[in-house]
């Protein structure tokens, strides 16, 4: 069963990874990135859940706060070189 849910949560990293090759606003690459990002904690916590390891939920945790400032401060710098362009 987790062979399968792993193998489903490859098919959409791979598909995101496209959308972000092929996107042409910033933003929906950004949205791309998370989404990637999002599927990547999602299969370390089912990595977790069938070793039954809890120092990967750990990392999983802080991977998705890093994750989180990142995207933070990657849409502060662009809305900020947005509004320096409009000047």
């Amino acid at each position: 069963m987790y062979t399968f849910v792993l193998w489903i949560l490859l098919i959409y990293l791979i598909l995101y990874f496209i959308r972000v090759a092929k996107e042409p606003s910033i933003w929906d690459k950004l949205v791309g990135i998370n989404l990637i990002s999002t599927k990547i904690l999602t299969i370390i916590i089912v990595l977790a859940s069938i070793d039954a390891a809890a120092f990967l939920l750990d990392f999983a945790i802080t991977y998705a706060l890093f994750g989180f400032i990142g995207t933070i401060f990657i849409a502060q710098f662009l809305l900020e070189r947005k509004q320096r362009g409009k000047e």
